[in-house]
């Protein structure tokens, strides 16, 4: 794929009329530096793993734990809170590690291409407030799963994934409305022509729209989203304003007296983003209307909570396996959750593997019947343009070597997609 990048300098021609050269090089270049950081971060992020593993870091750490837990007042009996210590200093030591690689990435790579919005302090509040919210989240769900696995008895697998299930819904249900806000600012959809056109399209497919949000997405990144959340007949639309070409503050101008930046985030005029007219943020609605209407959403949680069951039921299977701890550096004793770290993370690695390119094949096929609902709305004309629009405001490559597509890519190729919606456009 890197060949790809360096090799393909010029449009090809079936993308003349699709991509000027101009937005083709700058797509090229952004893409080259994203290859070339994951390319490093990745090895960086295999040795040191590979390190913690040969130099006894797991093992080590979990010793640690038990003497500040001891420390305390509470002794090797309290394992789940000796776990508890062991899960901070963990995700401590992560976010620490990563910390370098998440500045380059957003103050370097995302900030030559003109996609940062932040500044230095905005960044690490949001990501202090991260980890505060992820701890506030991990401690206790952590902690009563591990409870649940020791008091669960022979069939504990069976009430661990009930318990994750129940976690998970109930995460989604509170996400956008109680979490997210924490880090971006919603706003109500203000009465207008775009709001009646989309709870007219919500109601001619019985989608049970209750609230259409703007997100202030342009604080953060001019990239741009949408996307819906609830359950039953309580569903919200939530559209990022980089999304909107008439909401999007990366394409007003600074009012009289502002010099464009604040003590948050600074506005890039220079770099303007295009944005969607109101007929292609509806055919990009359409499209994820779609995912609902054919049932990918429930086929996707059915897909992940099956597979959640096999995992625990197989870790109730090789969680007496003395060898599999000792091979890890524990020797004398086998704690719950390092059980759930090496099992989980390290014995079903392969097997994750397989399972994430078997749901990256589906994932496109679900993206092309979407694109093939939006279609049957009337929406390929716009659908087509919009496809287009996303891809020159977010420097995507068109160009992509059929094996790294084949295995990473999530959504089609725009190629793909368009040739897929060209002839009913054409109609």
């Amino acid at each position: 794929q890197r060949r790809v990048y360096r090799t393909t300098t010029h449009v090809p021609r079936e993308l003349g009329q699709i991509m000027d050269s101009e937005t083709f090089e700058k797509s090229r270049l952004y893409q080259l530096d994203k290859s070339t950081f994951s390319f490093w971060s990745g090895l960086y992020s295999e040795v040191e793993g590979t390190m913690i593993l040969l130099c006894g870091g797991i093992p080590f750490l979990w010793n640690v734990s038990g003497q500040i837990s001891g420390r305390a007042g509470f002794g090797p009996e309290y394992e789940i809170v000796q776990s508890l210590v062991f899960l901070l200093l963990a995700t401590l030591f992560s976010a620490v590690t990563g910390l370098p690689w998440s500045l380059y990435n957003t103050f370097v790579i995302e900030e030559k291409h003109g996609f940062n919005q932040q500044t230095l302090g905005f960044f690490f509040k949001d990501a202090i407030k991260k980890f505060i919210v992820t701890q506030c989240i991990l401690l206790p769900v952590t902690s009563l799963l591990l409870y649940i696995i020791k008091i669960g008895g022979d069939y504990f697998f069976i009430y661990a994934w009930l318990f994750t299930l129940v976690v998970s819904l109930v995460l989604v249900t509170i996400y956008a409305d109680y979490i997210a806000p924490l880090f971006d600012k919603f706003i109500p959809l203000p009465e207008g022509e775009l709001k009646q056109q989309i709870e007219t399209m919500a109601k001619s497919i019985d989608f049970p729209l209750t609230k259409v949000y703007v997100v202030e997405g342009s604080k953060r990144s001019s990239h741009s989203n949408a996307y819906f959340y609830g359950f039953f007949k309580n569903k919200r639309i939530v559209l990022f304003d980089t999304l909107l070409e008439d909401y999007s503050a990366l394409n007003k101008e600074p009012a009289e007296g502002e010099d464009g930046e604040n003590e948050e985030t600074k506005s890039k005029t220079k770099n303007k983003k295009q944005g969607c007219k109101n007929e292609e943020v509806l055919a990009v609605l359409g499209h994820e209307l779609g995912h609902w209407k054919l049932g990918h959403t429930v086929k996707n949680i059915i897909i992940s909570q099956m597979n959640s069951f096999l995992c625990f039921f197989l870790f109730a299977v090789l969680i007496g396996r003395k060898e599999l701890f000792a091979a890890f550096g524990f020797h004398d004793t086998q704690p719950t959750l390092i059980g759930l770290m090496i099992i989980f993370q390290f014995i079903f690695s392969p097997y994750n593997e397989v399972l994430s390119f078997c749901l990256t094949v589906l994932s496109r096929r679900f993206e092309f019947q979407a694109d093939a609902f939006a279609k049957e709305l009337g929406k390929a004309k716009d659908l087509y343009s919009a496809l287009i629009k996303l891809n020159k405001d977010n420097l995507g490559f068109p160009v992509s070597d059929w094996i790294f597509s084949m295995w990473h890519y999530s959504h089609p190729p725009l190629l793909e997609r368009l040739q897929a919606l060209k002839d009913s456009k054409q109609e």
